[in-house]
């Protein structure tokens, strides 16, 4: 968290909790990286006494038949909310584009019925969403951010955008970064089964453009890759049908499988049967699969994108390759494959740094201060905004 927010929630006296509504879209099952950090919140929150419910704003994708419905219900929620439990902290989880429509509506009645409510900015890149927007609804955003009792950022750079291009009062931001619970003692248990197996690269995302996949199926295909002995899994939505074709036409089929989406449980599963996690994203905020990554051990290849320069020290708990290189990608897997002792140097001081700085009590220590610094402030009547 942001030091001077840190400092200033710290002294904050301690008061019964609040309740939390989560709002986001697609809910914690198709909500992406963001539906997944909502239920590990959700899931570690059972060990403290918050409650946390959680509300779809959208559905599985956008649908104009039924999308606008699930918002409809979203703010009638939200106004029952007010009258049944009128303490209860509303966390907007927003990104950009159509996100950030539905989030306008959303906030616009959180301040009309005086609802305590926090934004959380999820984003690859807000700045340049916000600098695409009409003169109209820059001045619509920028009361948004300003009118929320506190904005949670992912890092450095967004905490920057806020502050800068949308005046948020840099007190009233937090900068907590993403989480993943500890896998423990399984990555050692699978890990150690495992071997003499050839290195496991795995990929954990979207298949698109954005996050690199065409120069990672290039990378894989190049013939420093081919000389070597390993397996690729690239897990994800999005196109994979195209995908496994271009990777058939780089004759990769027999090396790289693409299995589509898996769950939260399924994605764990494969990581800690992974030595190397490659995310070579073009944009990023702070994207979850480099965060599970460092939480199981593995050696991390992504690019200086997003917040990964604030969770990815490079050659110490990570190794960063330029953005679209697809030969530098395929010298640094390469090398990765071939020295096993790298790999494990790289996977203790993931580890290591994980537990220090990216483990879920760390972030729910965090959110809890924030919690406890939005119900400890005067709460604005119904009407006034």
């Amino acid at each position: 968290m942001h030091v001077n927010a840190l400092s200033r929630i710290s002294r904050i006296p301690q008061s019964p909790p609040s309740s939390v509504r989560h709002y986001l879209p697609g809910g914690c099952e198709s909500g992406g990286g963001i539906g997944r950090l909502v239920g590990y919140i959700s899931n570690a929150a059972k060990d403290t006494d918050r409650e946390h419910l959680i509300t779809d704003t959208r559905g599985q994708k956008w649908s104009p038949a039924t999308s606008p419905a699930r918002l409809l219900a979203a703010v009638v929620i939200m106004a029952k909310d007010r009258v049944a439990d009128p303490g209860r902290i509303h966390h907007i989880h927003i990104a950009g584009r159509g996100s950030t429509s539905r989030k306008l509506i959303l906030t616009g009645v959180a301040r009309l019925l005086g609802c305590r409510h926090i934004l959380h900015l999820h984003d690859y890149d807000y700045a340049r969403d916000f600098s695409r927007r009409t003169s109209t609804q820059k001045t619509r955003i920028r009361r948004m951010f300003q009118g929320a009792d506190h904005v949670v950022v992912l890092g450095q750079r967004d905490h920057l955008t806020l502050t800068g291009d949308l005046g948020v009062d840099p007190q009233r931001i937090a900068v907590i970064r993403n989480c993943v619970p500890d896998p423990a003692d399984r990555i050692v248990r699978v890990r150690e089964d495992r071997r003499s197996e050839p290195p496991l690269i795995i990929f954990l995302g979207r298949l698109s453009e954005r996050k690199g996949v065409p120069e990672l199926l290039l990378a894989l295909s190049h013939p420093v890759m081919k000389e070597l002995h390993w397996k690729a899994v690239v897990a994800g939505d999005g196109p994979v049908e195209d995908y496994r074709r271009q990777a058939a036409a780089l004759a990769l089929s027999d090396l790289v499988v693409m299995p589509g989406w898996l769950g939260a449980d399924e994605a764990r599963a494969l990581c800690s049967q992974a030595d190397i996690l490659v995310l070579p994203s073009y944009a990023e905020g702070m994207a979850m699969a480099v965060i599970e990554g460092i939480a199981h051990g593995l050696a991390v290849v992504t690019t200086r994108v997003g917040a990964h320069e604030e969770v990815i020290s490079d050659g110490d708990t990570g190794v960063f390759v330029p953005v679209g290189d697809k030969d530098a990608l395929a010298a640094t897997l390469a090398k990765l494959v071939c020295d096993r002792e790298q790999r494990n140097r790289l996977s203790t001081q993931a580890r290591l740094h994980y537990l220090n700085h990216f483990s879920m009590k760390t972030y729910m220590r965090s959110l809890e201060k924030l919690y406890d610094a939005v119900s400890a402030q005067p709460q604005t009547s119904a009407g006034a905004s």
